[in-house]
């Protein structure tokens, strides 16, 4: 049995995940998009077209999740009033039209992100995510862990959600290590953003937490059909802001065991050029 279900045509794609996750709110489930922050031509946040933005996701793409301020968001170039402002944006107008709202809250100054962590649980976000800060690096999993901790603690309502991505951060710790005990430290992780090409360190980190039953979401959008074959959970990326709808295509022939076509929908997908 697979672990995800297809939306049917009409519907949304929200449903075609059904990871099991233990969640404090409810599942995170479907496809994530991980939204882009717009600017208008002077380099200001142009808020004015969040609104429509959801619509898009949700009736042309059959997306309601989105991941907010993060690497394709730019959230770390913003400043922290304009992440917060771009958060109550999405926020407000993603309000009984979005399933899930995520919001990144990584910083490299932990009260920084401790004071994002507050505000998403204050406006009435869905989880948080947080990266690994990337200037004085965490050397090993205690300190990483402790910095994460640290940052979960202050929005105790809100699943918890780690940001692996060592190519930006060049923080090496193996996601797979990480995840090793990592509920004893902060009860409140839900699951693993994996945006790495190490497909056997994401492996391992669902073979070794079944129990736990987490969600795996993975964030390589031309590497999804092997990451689903890994036993990948959701899938959080750039490209399901304009490629919902056709990504679905290849989980609909994965789910039939149609591997030749899903795998012809991937390599389709990775040709397609991206929006300039």
């Amino acid at each position: 049995m697979l672990p995800f279900r297809v939306a049917e045509p009409d519907k949304p794609a929200q449903d075609f995940f059904s990871s099991s996750m233990a969640s404090p709110k409810k599942k995170l489930q479907g496809l994530v998009a991980a939204t882009i922050t717009p600017m208008t031509e002077h380099g200001e946040i142009n808020f004015s077209v969040i609104g429509r933005y959801v619509d898009y996701l949700v009736e042309e793409q059959g997306v309601k999740n989105i991941f907010v301020n993060g690497t394709t968001g730019e959230g770390l170039s913003l400043s922290i009033s304009e992440r917060c402002r771009v958060a109550e944006e999405w926020v407000t107008e993603g309000r009984n039209k979005l399933d899930q709202i995520v919001i990144h809250v990584g910083a490299l100054s932990l009260k920084e992100s401790q004071e994002l962590a507050q505000h998403a649980a204050k406006i009435g976000a869905d989880g948080i995510a947080v990266i690994a800060p990337f200037f004085l690096k965490p050397w090993n999993k205690d300190v990483l862990i402790n910095f994460l901790k640290e940052v979960a603690a202050a929005a105790p309502a809100l699943p918890f959600y780690y940001y692996h991505i060592p190519a930006l951060t060049g923080v090496k710790i193996r996601a797979e290590e990480l995840l090793d005990g990592i509920q004893d430290k902060i009860p409140t992780f839900q699951g693993l953003k994996f945006s790495d090409t190490d497909l056997l360190d994401f492996g391992q980190c669902v073979d070794q937490n079944r129990q736990q039953q987490f969600a795996f979401l993975f964030g390589v959008d031309e590497q999804l059909l092997s990451a689903l074959v890994m036993g990948a959970t959701g899938a959080v990326g750039s490209t399901y802001n304009y490629l919902g709808k056709k990504t679905n295509q290849m989980l609909e022939a994965f789910e039939r065991k149609d591997f030749s076509s899903a795998l012809n929908h991937q390599v389709l997908e990775c040709r397609r050029p991206k929006p300039s």
